[in-house]
């Protein structure tokens, strides 16, 4: 019986650390939610930028998608839905699960459900990070 047990817990490892937080390169700590979406916690006062920043970093090293496809915002900031007290923005890779249709913008924001932008593009802003620590030196 004792072994059976064990048989089980190793077999649901995997899916257990399928659904553990990413940190972003930014630091940001993102947090799968079911349906495929993803929460980017907000900390140290990062913007719109380091939000989607943290997004593309998860949506190209964890969820494996290509530079070219997009990542879209399914609920705009506000209460994490993961943590108690922290703000968040959650996306998704599937247009199909958002509430409005999805759109391009010029300017960039993290309270518009629907809006989208290539990994490749979203993941740029990740340059700001890398600025900071060599701004250090």
């Amino acid at each position: 019986m004792r072994r059976h047990l064990l048989a089980i817990a190793f077999a649901a490892l995997p899916a257990m650390a399928g659904a553990q937080s990413f940190t972003a390169e930014n630091r940001l700590e993102v947090v799968p939610l079911n349906g495929g979406q993803f929460e980017v916690i907000e900390a140290r006062g990062e913007g719109p930028r380091g939000i989607w920043c943290a997004a593309a970093d998860f949506a190209r090293d964890r969820l494996g998608v290509p530079g070219a496809e997009r990542v879209y915002i399914s609920r705009g900031r506000g209460p994490s839905v993961s943590g108690a007290r922290r703000k968040s923005v959650i996306f998704t890779t599937d247009p199909d699960v958002l509430s409005r249709p999805p759109f391009q913008s010029v300017s960039l924001s993290t309270d518009q459900v629907g809006m989208g932008l290539p990994v490749n593009h979203a993941h740029q802003f990740c340059i700001d990070h890398l600025l900071d620590i060599f701004d250090k030196f």
